[in-house]
């Protein structure tokens, strides 16, 4: 245990707090962000080659004012090279126990504790599978962008998003080109999964995480620490999720620019 919360760099309290949250969820996802000096190394090392990885691309649904992720919303669909893509509504953050019981029994519903150096957070997420070429359809044709989300989707946004925020006025925020690949290096006994997510001025995101059941979440913390070691692969001090950084990138007229590049 002691190893698994030097890991996550997290305090006493919050470690414990993690725990608990991750035991009522029942998953989690273990999660870093590499230094952009390190991201060529990093999939050398794993044995990565993003010119053969899988392509997607990712487009987030907001206001200007980023008015959803304040509310704890997320609103994202993506879209796959010649698969399906899918669309999804996002709780961040969530107490499980305090969602209804239809929410939690229902399959598309997930619900996990995303785990990073220095952060964590529960989410519940209710996701829908799209037809090949369905979200660029709509983009291209300029449909009506909730066709892409079913109708416990659109439920479930309009039971937590904010009153003034009606869905057909959310703006698209994207694309973000990605690459993502699965690798089970020497010393792991289960994938990883590396994506990479490249931002319109090129600017990057490396971020490399695995999912696990509760019960083995100390167990599979000191095992994939044990492997970045012994690849060299660096952690990046300023940890963001790809979600925060997308959000911060297109949202609010700030500053367009990932907070891990250089």
């Amino acid at each position: 245990m002691g190893s698994a919360q030097e890991f996550w760099r997290l305090g006493d309290d919050e470690f414990e707090r993690m725990l608990v949250l991750s035991g009522e969820a029942g998953q989690m996802e273990l999660k870093l962000v590499v230094p952009v000096s390190a991201q060529a190394a990093t999939c050398a090392a794993l044995g990565v080659r993003m010119s053969r990885a899988s392509a997607r691309r990712v487009y987030f649904l907001d206001t200007l004012g980023l008015a959803l992720r304040k509310h704890g919303i997320v609103v994202r669909v993506r879209s796959k090279a010649r698969q399906a893509g899918d669309s999804v509504i996002k709780l961040r953050p969530v107490e499980p126990r305090s969602l209804p019981g239809r929410l939690r029994r229902s399959k598309q519903f997930v619900v996990e504790v995303d785990a990073m150096p220095g952060n964590f957070v529960c989410s519940g997420a209710l996701k829908e599978r799209l037809g090949a070429g369905d979200v660029e359809r709509a983009i291209t044709e300029k449909r009506p962008l909730r066709k892409l989300f079913s109708k416990r989707q659109l439920e479930l946004f309009a039971a937590h998003a904010p009153a003034e925020v009606r869905f057909d006025d959310l703006m698209l925020l994207g694309p973000v080109e990605v690459r993502r690949a699965k690798v089970t290096p020497a010393g792991m006994d289960r994938a990883l999964t590396v994506e990479r997510w490249t931002y319109p001025d090129g600017s990057r995101i490396l971020e490399i995480s695995t999912r696990c059941a509760t019960a083995e979440s100390l167990r599979v913390t000191k095992r994939l620490a044990a492997v970045l070691r012994a690849h060299r692969v660096d952690i990046a001090d300023d940890q963001l999720t790809k979600t925060q950084a997308t959000l911060n990138y297109f949202g609010g007229g700030g500053d367009r620019r990932v907070p891990t590049a250089a």
